[in-house]
């Protein structure tokens, strides 16, 4: 069955990351895609030059005319949110959406190994805080999950009581299921979770292939979605995502360019095989 998806995120001019990326792989798993973009970024930042349009007003008008028009959706996946009032403006946006139904999924874009990006401030976190409150599925790097749990980031990794305390945590703050990407858990490199409709938490341990490009935390997200919009457990769901984000690294290892993104077009084959 095919759904009505509206993707939240940044639209990038060159390179496959955010919408780019995440268009073509829903698209292919049978999704028919609606964008609201956060964004115009000229390029992928790992250029390290580039020029970037944040469309606030154009989103309080679209989401004003999608209201007049009776627009709905079967879910919504939020990405990159450029600042605090957009945060703002999602969250309340979500919240509508979610009491008719509407399925909702966030992964709080704000940083990373440690560290908050340029322009994250502590009101964009409590923002973020009340979109992950009425998220379905929240899928935050580990980073991201100690910034919205309240939680000291530790650099060489949890032990399980801190991992599943960090998961309790986000449920507290009002997300129904939780993946954490990038924890490190008793020396292992895992995404961790829990899943409310098993009632149970998970692990699942990875091994990192240390190739750098951008969008594949992107990539994960979708598969991730789509997977768990088709029925399958978000345990099993978690798993196919990895996977599918691990061949596509191969796959695309020696590209000369990494800068921009996998080319996710010519990886159906990988999607097709979860």
């Amino acid at each position: 069955m095919s759904r009505q998806t509206l993707l939240i995120n940044d639209l990038a001019g060159y390179g496959k990351v955010a919408l780019s990326a995440m268009i073509p792989v829903l698209s292919h798993m049978g999704h028919h895609l609606y964008n609201l973009p956060t964004a115009l970024v000229s390029n992928t930042l790992d250029y390290g030059k580039f020029d970037i349009l944040e469309t606030t007003d154009y989103m309080k008008n679209t989401l004003s005319v999608w209201g007049e028009l009776g627009f709905s959706f079967d879910a919504i996946s939020t990405g990159f949110i450029v600042s605090a009032e957009q945060t703002r403006l999602v969250a309340d946006y979500c919240k509508e959406q979610n009491k008719k139904g509407t399925k909702i999924f966030v992964d709080p874009v704000m940083g990373d190994e440690g560290h908050l990006y340029n322009g994250v401030t502590e009101q964009t976190i409590a923002y973020m805080r009340e979109l992950v409150a009425v998220a379905d599925v929240i899928v935050p790097n580990y980073t991201e999950a100690v910034y919205l749990a309240d939680m000291p980031y530790q650099e060489n990794g949890m032990i399980k009581e801190e991992a599943n305390q960090l998961v309790q945590k986000l449920r507290e703050i009002g997300a129904k299921s939780v993946v954490v990407t990038s924890a490190k858990v008793e020396g292992t490199d895992a995404v961790i979770g829990y899943d409310c409709v098993t009632n149970q938490n998970f692990m699942l341990p990875f091994t990192i292939v240390p190739v750098r490009f951008p969008g594949t935390g992107d990539i994960f997200s979708a598969v991730l979605m789509g997977k768990v919009l088709a029925g399958n457990s978000l345990m099993n769901s978690t798993q196919k995502a990895m996977d599918a984000v691990k061949e596509m690294i191969v796959k695309n290892q020696d590209n000369a360019d990494k800068f921009k993104g996998i080319p996710v077009e010519t990886c159906f084959d990988v999607l097709d095989e979860k």
